[in-house]
């Protein structure tokens, strides 16, 4: 082979390297604009109505879900307490984004329901604009079925945090001969809580305390954070679900 011909084969070569190169960089270049075209910042919802914030995040491609509704006196009602991701993060197209909705300051009043059967209960807590929560259940002695003997919050409660009404119902003595399923008492008054386990006969243990400072909202998929009021309980013992009798002592950990 001459050197022209090796001259010519090594630009052929030079030539082939060349266009290998770019289309390598296109390709790159396109894989970068596909992967962060699909990608968008979540703006800041918080203090807008849900309607400006519906319309925002759904321009940029988001679905916004309102998981939650708390009273506020801060915030008027209609507009966002909280989000999650928090703004400025970075998230593909078709996520969801969580708010809290403000219901501005409480103006209901919690309806006194003990000793009322549970659906005039739940009729009650209708009309004045509140929710039934869980309803644990609970033989006892003397108590019609169906007949509420606590709730949480108690009867003319003020500052509540949300729009719900937790209930102790009595259930028929063969339901649960042994004992009873420990309610769920987490976010809970710890007051109210060791109020309605007095109720039914179940010792409490002394109260732990347990110093909380404030959290971030939260980001990703988990569901907006809210600050955890003085005296909510934050942890028990048994946990929620557990089988329990009246020989049983409950510990709740609060926050202070």
């Amino acid at each position: 082979m001459n050197s022209q011909s090796i001259k010519s084969f090594f630009q052929v070569a030079s030539l082939l390297l060349l266009l290998v190169a770019v289309g390598l960089m296109a390709a790159i270049v396109t894989m970068h604009l596909a992967i962060h075209g699909a990608e968008v910042q979540v703006p800041a919802l918080k203090g807008m109505t849900v309607a400006d914030a519906r319309s925002q995040t759904s321009g940029l491609g988001l679905n916004l879900d309102v998981d939650n509704r708390y009273y506020s006196s801060d915030v008027a009602a209609g507009h966002i307490l909280t989000q999650s991701p928090d703004q400025g993060t970075i998230v593909r197209r078709e996520w969801r984004v969580r708010v809290a909705e403000s219901l501005g300051p409480q103006k209901v009043d919690v309806p006194d329901a003990v000793g009322s059967a549970e659906r005039v209960a739940d009729l009650e807590f209708r009309r004045a604009g509140l929710e039934v929560g869980v309803a644990a259940r609970l033989p006892f002695a003397g108590a019609v079925e169906g007949t509420v003997l606590a709730q949480d919050p108690p009867a003319h409660a003020q500052d509540i945090a949300q729009p719900t009404v937790n209930l102790l119902v009595a259930a028929p003595g063969a339901d649960m001969p042994d004992g009873y399923v420990m309610p769920d008492m987490i976010g809970r008054p710890a007051i109210g809580a060791q109020a309605e386990l007095t109720r039914v006969g179940i010792k409490n243990a002394p109260l732990k305390f347990f110093d909380v400072s404030v959290t971030d909202v939260g980001s990703g998929a988990a569901p907006p954070a809210v600050p955890v009021a003085p005296g909510a309980v934050i942890a028990q013992s048994p946990p929620a679900g557990s089988h329990i009798d009246q020989d049983t002592t409950v510990t709740l950990t609060v926050a202070r």
